[in-house]
């Protein structure tokens, strides 16, 4: 998946733009600062979440963090590979490394979300 085609929070969560059910998964930012991601803990389909909710639980050898809902919906799949190969978030956290899909029930909190190119600037104003 090509960054340019997501949208992301300020919590380096991404979310794929104009789609429902939409994938999520967690920036190349993110996955850096985080490290080695040892476990997953992956949410049940079927799972009704409100914006802001945590989805996901990602354990690392650095820190566990969760991942939280960048829009309210049903999740519909997991990237049930990751319970035997988390790895795969920080090889390709844009591709194999996703790891919810969404069905987005109100998709106004994607407003709020930034481009790319917005996220890009962002890193580097949080960075001084």
């Amino acid at each position: 998946m090509n960054p340019e085609d997501l949208l992301f929070t300020k919590d380096h969560e991404w979310i794929e733009s104009g789609k429902s059910p939409a994938r999520i998964g967690i920036s190349d930012y993110a996955q850096k600062e985080l490290t080695d991601i040892v476990y997953v803990e992956l949410p049940e389909p079927g799972t009704e979440v409100e914006k802001g909710a945590s989805l996901v639980t990602l354990e690392s050898v650095k820190a566990t963090s969760d991942v939280y809902a960048p829009a309210p919906g049903k999740i519909t799949a997991v990237n049930s590979d990751l319970e035997d190969n988390p790895q795969k978030i920080n090889e390709s956290p844009y591709g194999e490394g996703w790891l919810v899909e969404l069905e987005i029930s109100d998709s106004a909190p994607l407003d709020e979300l930034m481009d790319y190119a917005a996220y890009e600037k962002y890193l580097k104003e949080e960075e001084v």
